[in-house]
């Protein structure tokens, strides 16, 4: 048989070790791993020169905007940041204009994306204000719902304990995951105004209107809220002691409970505000050093079970404005997350196991991507080649995103991606995009 593609010269991460092999590819799928003697005969052949290959990586937690927001990140430019970061596959976010939060809505930023996006694409739906129609915003291929708490965004009252158990009994009935992002609003709207009220304008009141309590808070309430339901609950980005320790003990019971965390709540403190001011702002906001020592105890007990980005592009403008209480909140990261983990893997804070773990083997599980997160046979081809050993400085003016800023600009890193594979086709190479847009695919659960 001719096999579309053989990938020789490869060092692939496989089974929790790395071998020298090459890879057959035939309509998007791994067709054969092995020695370069037991290959097919190709229409193509592709020298890896003994780079590391990955799993196709996976970011659950990304703000792909387009629509009513393309002016901050299209889906273009998102996914080629994706693809140049070494993601073959995102999950977006809903808090888009329109809000995403029907079939109506989802189906049509779905319909948008299959013409421009370069990798696979899965799109969350915000609760709808009638919970009857979470089966058929479910049915329309939605991977997920997202639960916005720190304000009214979706179509459930965020203060509302009857109304959240609710929504979390019709997600269980559903079948698919909700992720939450675990802020009281309450505990919020209190402190905002009184440190308004102060005259208080700077980041540190940013911080104090955001403290742990309002993470802590929401965690409990979402626990009680999902505990004598069939809900799936995954906590996004995860920042406090506390709130991860409420986590653990609640997975202890059997609960469907997963969480994540991201690099800039790993690799940053609030100290790093003196340097950075407005441009740290993100929610939930950074936290103390003892915060971020258990966010990597976590990581190495297995209670954190996935590393997201988050990446919320902004404009530049939206993040100087004067005050404090307009800075657009979010940094971008899809770029940055692989370099800065692999530079992590180098300083002995991670093991490449845990790395494919964090960033492949368990997003694909969470959420359901069948065919997707390992490098097997008859899995699809999305493959990641990385140098290991390149070292280079973080140039936000060079990254794919609209956003051309980053917290880690000029910090030196470890790990390169050099070539990015989606469905057997090469995406991004030695740093240029070279597929046309829409040639990733929109990936809907129910047919996946």
């Amino acid at each position: 048989m001719i096999v579309d593609l053989v990938l020789t010269n490869a060092k692939a991460y496989r089974k929790q070790e790395i071998v020298d092999c090459s890879i057959a590819i035939e309509d998007g799928t791994i067709k054969k791993i092995g020695r370069e003697t037991q290959m097919p005969n190709a229409d193509e052949r592709l020298n890896l020169r003994n780079l590391l290959v990955l799993p196709g990586l996976i970011d659950v937690h990304v703000h792909l905007r387009d629509e009513g927001k393309a002016y901050k990140e299209d889906f273009h430019s998102g996914t080629a940041g994706a693809a140049a970061g070494g993601f073959t596959t995102v999950l977006d976010m809903p808090n888009n204009e329109p809000v995403t939060m029907s079939a109506e809505t989802l189906k049509n930023r779905m319909r948008i994306a299959e013409r421009r996006v370069l990798v696979n694409v899965g799109f969350r739906s915000e609760f709808p204000t009638d919970l009857n129609r979470i089966k058929g915003i479910a049915a329309e291929g939605a991977v997920g719902f997202k639960f916005f708490m720190g304000s009214q965004i979706g179509g459930v009252n965020v203060n509302d304990d009857e109304a959240l158990h609710e929504a979390f009994t019709r997600i269980g009935e559903a079948g698919v995951p909700v992720a939450v992002h675990a802020e009281d609003n309450q505990t919020i709207a209190l402190n905002e105004r009184v440190l308004k009220e102060a005259k208080r304008d700077d980041p540190v009141a940013f911080l104090k209107a955001h403290p742990e309590k309002a993470e802590v808070t929401a965690i409990e309430r979402v626990l009680d809220a999902s505990v004598a339901t069939k809900a799936q609950v995954h906590f996004c980005h995860v920042t406090t002691a506390k709130g991860l320790a409420l986590i653990a003990e609640a997975k202890k019971t059997g609960r469907n409970l997963t969480c994540e965390v991201t690099p800039n709540h790993l690799l940053l403190t609030k100290l790093d505000y003196e340097r950075h001011g407005k441009l740290l702002a993100m929610l939930p906001p950074l936290r103390g050093s003892a915060d971020v020592e258990a966010l990597w105890k976590g990581i190495a007990d297995g209670t954190v079970d996935i590393v997201g980005s988050d990446h919320a592009p902004h404009t530049l403008e939206e993040k100087s404005t004067p005050s404090i209480w307009d800075v657009k909140v979010g940094v971008p990261g899809i770029e940055t997350t692989l370099s800065l983990m692999l530079t992590m893997v180098k300083k002995g804070r991670l093991t490449i196991d845990t790395l494919v773990r964090l960033l492949a083997e368990k997003p694909a599980e969470i959420f359901n991507l069948k065919g997707r997160g390992h490098l097997e046979e008859s899995f699809r081809a999305d493959l990641v080649a990385v140098d290991p050993k390149a070292r280079f400085t973080v140039d936000a003016s060079r990254f794919r995103s609209k956003a051309k800023w980053s917290p880690f600009q000029g910090q030196e890193v470890q790990g390169r991606t050099l070539k990015t594979f989606v469905n057997g086709h090469l995406v991004f190479d030695e740093g240029e995009i070279v597929a046309k847009p829409g040639s990733g695919s929109v990936i809907r659960r129910d047919a996946q």
